[in-house]
């Protein structure tokens, strides 16, 4: 679709009127009808204020002219992976496991190799195959090539330690010693646990990245632990494959 198209598309769908629309970015009536009718485009900083209101990139407003790939990882991003920054705008050089809230969450290349392998081995990859891939391609991403530039001095990584270190001390019955801590966005891992009275509750936001991994059981049957953790809260559950049959162990707030 052309920007006209987008922004009509986008406004009726959030139920706006043209005066709606204009009062939230700053500009008036008229600005809106000359973007919907195509005889202009909104500036940048306008287009930056759309993106957060209709939660959308500033390339999907512009009509999807480029096609866009993490640059961290090299995955292909749609509006609905798109890392954040800080202030919550979109970011659209990162995807949400690469990058959230201003954080980049890996540092090191082989073990984001590493998180990608199982996903890759899922689209037909063998594990030799998606590491060779992977090598290749990821110097050539604008984070790893400007990677001295771009860190934060291991700051984010110490977090990392940190949580494992609290993780760890809960010395919980079966759960074998966590050694590393992956992102995992919030849609993907957002089980429903049953609680007492016959209610289930989920306990993430879908649109929050957090930090997890899933580990066997050290007493083994076909149950694993699950472990996802943030700058507020510690959670440990198991599940079956695939998630199914969720049970809550720990609801630690931080």
């Amino acid at each position: 679709m052309d920007t006209k198209d987008v922004i009509y598309t986008l406004r009726t769908k959030s139920g706006l009127s043209q005066d709606e629309l204009a009062e939230k970015v700053l500009v008036t009536r008229q600005a809106v009808s000359r973007w919907e009718n195509g005889d202009t485009v909104p500036n940048t900083e306008t287009l930056k204020l759309l993106s957060q209101l209709f939660n959308v990139s500033i390339n999907t407003l512009l009509g999807s002219p480029r096609r866009l790939f993490c640059q961290c990882c090299g995955m292909p991003l749609d509006d609905t992976i798109i890392g954040t920054d800080s202030d919550g705008a979109l970011n659209e050089d990162y995807c949400k496991w690469c990058y959230a809230d201003g954080h980049y969450t890996y540092s090191d290349m082989d073990e984001l190799i590493d998180a990608c392998i199982p996903h890759m081995a899922k689209e037909g990859f063998g594990e030799e195959q998606a590491r060779t891939f992977m090598k290749q391609t990821l110097p050539q991403l604008d984070y790893w090539k400007r990677y001295e530039e771009l860190s934060d001095d291991g700051e984010f990584e110490a977090f990392k330690k940190q949580l494992i270190d609290e993780i760890n001390a809960l010395h919980i019955d079966g759960m074998p010693k966590v050694e590393k801590l992956n992102a995992l966005v919030g849609s993907y891992v957002n089980l429903a646990y049953p609680l007492p009275g016959g209610v289930s509750a989920k306990f993430l936001d879908d649109n929050t990245t957090y930090l997890g991994n899933q580990l066997e059981s050290e007493f083994g049957g076909d149950r694993c632990f699950g472990v996802l953790a943030c700058m507020d809260f510690i959670l440990v559950s198991t599940y079956e494959a695939e998630g199914k049959n969720p049970e809550l162990v720990l609801y630690k707030k931080r």
